[in-house]
């Protein structure tokens, strides 16, 4: 008979994608690159916060000129 042991190790064997997928796992494939992608966020993080400041600064001047039309009506 076989043991429950061999079972479930059979079982897990043929249905671990299955598991990947539901459960969301990563796998060796996608923890190889890991470091190449998050040298590539933290390359992207400083362009971030330009553009953060950029919109900010635009949001405040934007603000600015409609306080001057609002006075205006």
């Amino acid at each position: 008979m076989i043991s429950m042991n061999s079972y479930l190790n059979a079982y897990v064997d043929r249905r671990m994608q299955a598991v990947v997928d539901e459960w969301d796992l990563s796998t060796r494939a996608d923890l190889s690159d890991l470091v190449n992608r998050l040298d590539a966020l933290e390359q992207e993080i400083p362009k971030c916060a330009a553009f953060e400041k950029s919109a900010a600064d635009r949001l405040t001047g934007l603000e600015a000129r409609a306080k001057k039309l609002k006075r205006r009506a």
